[in-house]
């Protein structure tokens, strides 16, 4: 969420920004509104001060009356006070309004975009950060979902009558791949310095307005009505809401999180052969890592942070692309995003997989999450975090790049996981 003083310092800066994610005039005038929202809620708060000012000041001459033996014109000011009261009441009220009124226009504007950030409007504007050099992988072999079938690990059909479209079921050596993978990634990401968190699966409304997902990705999400509680669209959830209304000391930082949880998104108006197999799943497991770190080093954070999520596929041997989103693309709280893609050489087409993000203040000012720094001055933290990765898509990745005529070969750091070098 946007600060409102960041809003009024630099309110022709924003606006400009906002059109690189397609936001037109009549949209970018919401910045407008929200200040003078602002200044409605500043000028009832300012009203209703002085009128508590007034009541404080005439119930002290209200004692002292009685002390002085004038109860009639005590009671004379207590009439007065109770016609204060009945001015303030709607003060108040004229506050709490603005208030919510200026909560719900903050939380409908989307983070700005960093400097960095190309323009265009939809994904075939992203910029490609950096280009596969090597020639891709050719072969005229069996997709995914047919290899599943063919080698007995992946059963379409089974989860459909299981749960309905959506929800894959894996078995015995696919299960142990999907295993082996988790594994990997969670030690990766442990060797870097990140500490796992195994949180609940499901959250509650604060936690998800914290990182963003209320109200942008409401649709998106599963909801148990009864509970009212949400299904994790994505580990950052619960995990960036450990520090929801910290306030760190600037030597604790930064702080590295990460964690294993299967996902849940309805993925509601997907449809057609793009979605197809794993390609785009309602149900699916993913790693997480998270930083929480001070203003001036959370673009640095966000390189190191690329580099490991690529060094995982290196070493998987996969051929990947990392793209910079453009503004239209670019998620609701995002400043700046990186997206990574392996080729499925099957399908012969790019698979995204990762998504490496900084959302600058955008959260914390949500989770009112804070750090003082040496001198003890108080700032919002700074929070990125990136998939790392995400299971289904290098799944298939893995399988349709790695058929031979003898099976579906393991790549060589994942055998100490699988316990096999080939699926046959």
């Amino acid at each position: 969420m946007l600060l409102v003083k960041d809003i009024r310092d630099n309110v022709a800066t924003m606006k400009a920004s906002l059109t690189k994610r397609g936001w037109d005039e009549s949209k970018v005038a919401i910045l407008d509104q929200i200040i003078e929202l602002d200044d409605q809620r500043k000028k009832m708060q300012t009203l209703s001060d002085a009128e508590l000012s007034k009541i404080n000041t005439l119930s002290g001459e209200i004692g002292q009356l009685y002390k002085s033996g004038k109860p009639g014109e005590a009671e004379a000011l207590k009439s007065q006070i109770a016609d204060i009261k009945t001015t303030n009441e709607s003060y108040v009220s004229q506050l709490k309004e603005a208030e919510e009124k200026l909560e719900t226009h903050l939380l409908s504007v989307p983070n700005i975009p960093h400097e960095s950030v190309p323009p265009g409007q939809t994904e075939d504007d992203n910029e490609v950060y950096k280009e596969w050099a090597d020639p891709l992988p050719e072969l005229d072999g069996s997709p995914h979902w047919d290899l599943g079938t063919q080698y007995n690990i992946l059963d379409f059909n089974l989860g459909n009558k299981i749960a309905g479209a959506g929800f894959p079921v894996f078995r015995g050596k696919g299960s142990r791949l999907q295993r082996a993978l988790i594994n990997f990634f969670l030690d990766e990401s442990t060797s870097a310095g990140y500490e796992e968190i195994v949180p609940p699966l499901l959250v509650n409304e604060d936690t998800a307005r914290g990182t963003g997902q209320l109200p942008d990705k409401d649709g998106q999400m599963y909801y148990c009505e009864k509970d009212d509680l949400y299904l994790l669209p994505t580990a950052e959830v619960p995990i960036t809401n450990i520090h929801r209304g910290d306030l760190l000391n600037e030597g604790q930082l930064p702080i590295k999180l990460t964690g294993y949880t299967p996902c849940f998104r309805r993925e509601a108006g997907s449809y057609g052969a793009e979605v197809k197999g794993l390609n785009r799943v309602h149900q699916f497991d993913k790693i997480e890592i998270i930083q929480v770190t001070t203003q001036d080093k959370s673009y640095e954070t966000l390189m190191q942070m690329l580099n490991h999520i690529e060094q995982l596929l290196i070493k998987l041997e996969l051929p990947y692309r990392i793209l910079r989103l453009c503004g239209g693309d670019l998620g609701f709280t995002s400043a700046l995003t990186f997206d990574f893609e392996v080729y499925a050489a099957a399908q012969k087409r790019w698979l995204e997989v990762s998504s490496v993000s900084n959302f600058e203040t955008y959260q914390s000012n949500r989770l009112k999450l804070r750090y003082k720094d040496q001198s003890g001055k108080k700032h919002l933290a700074h929070t990125l975090n990136g998939s790392a990765l995400a299971l289904a898509r290098i799944i298939v990745a893995l399988l349709e790049n790695n058929q031979t005529p003898e099976g579906i070969v393991i790549p060589d750091v994942l055998r100490p996981y699988t316990g096999f070098d080939i699926i046959n």
